[in-house]
Order: C-alpha cells, then structure tokens, then sequence
C-alpha cells in the first residue's frame, strides 16, 4: 500500500473521517474489484500532486472490530456492490458512488472540495 493510502481500522477511522477533507474507498478482503480500485488510487496517488491536502483511506469492511464504524453507518448492513468510495468535508460525508475509477473520483472532489 502507498504512503498516502492509509489503512483504516477499529481504533483510526472516526479520526481519519474527521479530517477537513478525506476519501474513503470501502471494500472486503476478497473482492477483485475492490483490489483493481486499490491498485488504480495507490498509482494516481503516487503521481498526483493537486490532492495533496485530502487524506485517502481505506477500510475493509470484513476485518474484526469494525463495530463502532458499522454501528455509526447502518446503511452499510444494505450495500450489494462493492467498492464503495466516499468523499467527507469536515467529517460529513458529500460525495458517495460504488465503483472505482479516478475519473469519477476526481469529479466528485472537485465538486465536494471546490478546488
């Protein structure tokens, strides 16, 4: 994994989400799609110099001691697709889709960020 790609667990998310501006890809240990989207962020991020202000992270939602995070969002219990990216201004979520794809991401931060 990257340095800027930080690999989020039960003791660093909330920390992490309250962050001014962060990114946080969603998936499971066992899903393809989930690594290909790692794999595409961890290399935009290696060249990117424009976000160097927003946090990125990662969280796999099948490692043990997730409860607080699952507990703080329920709508987790209904995903049917994964990954799922989300972009947070000041701990408050603004942008969210499923999938991957730094073209879509970029989008979304622009839009959630304003720069």
């Amino acid at each position: 994994m990257s340095g800027r790609l930080e690999m989020l667990d039960g003791k660093s998310w909330e920390a992490f989400l309250a962050s001014p501006a962060a990114v946080l890809m969603l998936g499971k240990s066992d899903c393809p799609a989930c690594a290909e989207w790692t794999a595409e962020l961890e290399s935009f991020l290696e060249a990117d110099a424009r976000w160097t202000h927003v946090r990125f992270g990662k969280l796999l939602l099948d490692t043990p001691g997730l409860v607080s995070f699952k507990r703080a969002n329920p709508w987790i219990a209904e995903l049917d697709m994964l990954p799922v990216t989300l972009v947070f201004v000041n701990g408050k979520e603004a942008k969210r889709f499923a999938g991957g794809g730094v073209e879509r991401l970029v989008t979304r931060m622009e839009r959630a960020l304003g720069a």
